[in-house]
């Protein structure tokens, strides 16, 4: 069973900027995908970032200007820096581990963390 361990900020004024992080147990970290998802209040969960193994990245459209994925595999840990947030970025982030290579869709769930952006 892996575990997924999530750690961070979560209350910024609007234009501000907060980083998650994300470790996780598993032995091969290194050739999983990786992702983060958010969801809001009445929302379905949506993911805003992927990064698979080589390092390809991808963001949804809300977001691709503001936030960055990257990972290192020396920690087996995934970070998304957010920056210039917006109101409509609060939501509860996760982040997830899918399978080896490109396979995003989640097989584990971190905790999650309420990120708040308000002023």
């Amino acid at each position: 069973q892996v575990q997924l361990v999530e750690t961070g900020e979560n209350l910024v004024e609007p234009g501000g900027s907060l980083r998650l992080s994300c470790t996780s147990s598993a032995m091969n970290f290194d050739i999983t995908a990786m992702a983060w998802y958010r969801q809001a209040p009445g929302e379905q969960r949506e993911m805003v970032a992927s990064i698979i193994h080589s390092g390809r990245t991808w963001y949804t459209n809300v977001v691709w200007d503001r936030f960055t994925i990257s990972r290192d595999n020396t920690k087996k840990m995934v970070s998304l820096q957010m920056n210039n947030l917006r109101p409509e970025d609060t939501a509860v982030y996760y982040c997830s581990q899918g399978g080896t290579y490109w396979d995003t869709a989640p097989t584990y769930w971190s905790q999650g963390t309420q990120v708040t952006v308000s002023s």
